[in-house]
């Protein structure tokens, strides 16, 4: 959104929304899932999850939940971070062997998104979705598409339908509980670039940022108290809520050139999607600041602060969550690669500044 976009005629715009999911939130939400799998004329689910969510004990709590209401299910616990097409693949022959049932995606958003391509390849139809996030950042519950690694071509690709977005989500934050800080710091950061992403994006409209707004609103306000202590419901209940905001808003708006180089980076390192994000954050807003001055005071209002580069600046540095392009596993001869991929990202599309390779380049230069 530029200046001139930001002040444009509301009478002159038209918008299209779509609902998103019915949403079930509050601490405990997690006890209606049976409920939520009956309502979308299911008996059975099928469980899309990673192994770390059993080791933690919150896929045996899902599970028990469901057999004590008779649900029968099955499970499939190879989803990885940023999960690739092989993982997809896999996925969906286990899904169709289990046959007819409510995918159930637990986890974050490397869960969320396998879970929308398995369901996609599974069956036709694609097997309804309920969605039940685990930490608070990708907001992938709000929409039908996710970002899958194709490996052979180190790219992130784009799969999903409007069939594969979640009819439900359960958005409990007791299930975040626990969640270590360094992660909630990272999903945290997700979650606040894509309020600020979506203020700034070219497809923002008045509804975006109203999302977006309360979404950077509460996510600034509340992800420091979260990472200090982990056990803080308070803290996690408003991360939880203000992700998924982000996530409305997003799904309305789209994103921008943090998410472009972002994906960039992990396709070719293997880097946590936060941490990439906040290692180019800084540098990508100082880029577009220029053409963003309505969409930056709008971030800098919900935060509360003078400035919103340095506001956001500080919370980054505060969370502990910003590092050096050089200690993610990049070296030098990767940055034309990833500068190329990042510009040719379909999210870049929608930044307020279009970058050219060159741009992209001596942003990635400035943070090695």
């Amino acid at each position: 959104m530029t200046t001139s976009t930001a002040r444009a005629r509301l009478a002159d715009t038209t918008i299209s929304l779509a609902p998103t999911c019915r949403v079930e939130f509050g601490a405990g939400a997690v006890h209606r899932l049976p409920e939520a799998i009956a309502t979308l004329g299911r008996r059975r689910a099928f469980v899309v999850t990673d192994r770390g969510l059993r080791a933690a004990g919150v896929l045996d709590r899902v599970l028990h939940l469901l057999t004590d209401a008779g649900v029968e299910y099955g499970v499939y616990e190879g989803v990885v971070p940023n999960p690739s097409t092989a993982t997809v693949d896999d996925g969906a022959a286990a899904a169709r062997r289990f046959g007819s049932a409510a995918i159930v995606a637990l986890g974050g958003g490397s869960a969320m998104d396998a879970a929308k391509a398995i369901a996609l390849r599974a069956t036709e139809p694609a097997m309804p979705i309920v969605a039940i996030p685990t930490t608070a950042g990708t907001g992938a519950e709000t929409n039908g598409f996710g970002v899958i690694e194709d490996t052979a071509r180190r790219r992130k690709v784009y799969l999903g339908d409007d069939t594969v977005r979640p009819r439900i989500a359960v958005l409990d934050p007791e299930l975040t509980i626990g969640v270590p800080a360094a992660v909630t710091a990272a999903t945290g950061i997700d979650a606040l670039v894509h309020g600020i992403e979506s203020l700034s994006s070219r497809g923002a409209n008045p509804v975006s940022v109203g999302y977006a707004t309360q979404a950077v609103r509460m996510v600034s306000a509340w992800l420091p108290a979260a990472v200090a202590d982990g056990t803080d419901l308070e803290a996690r209940a408003q991360l939880i809520l203000g992700a998924h905001l982000a996530g409305q808003a997003l799904t309305i708006s789209g994103l921008g050139l943090v998410h472009g180089i972002a994906h960039a980076l992990t396709a070719h390192t293997g880097t946590p999607h936060g941490v990439a994000l906040a290692a180019v954050l800084r540098e990508v807003m100082t880029f577009n600041a220029d053409v963003a001055q309505a969409a930056y005071a709008s971030v800098a209002d919900a935060m509360g602060a003078e400035n919103a580069i340095t506001a956001v600046d500080a919370l980054v540095e505060r969370v502990g969550v910003r590092r050096p392009l050089r200690e993610l596993g990049c070296v030098r001869n990767m940055l034309p690669d990833i500068a190329a991929a990042a510009v040719a990202d379909a999210v870049t599309a929608n930044s307020p500044r279009l970058p050219a390779a060159e741009d992209v380049l001596e942003i990635l230069r400035a943070t090695f």
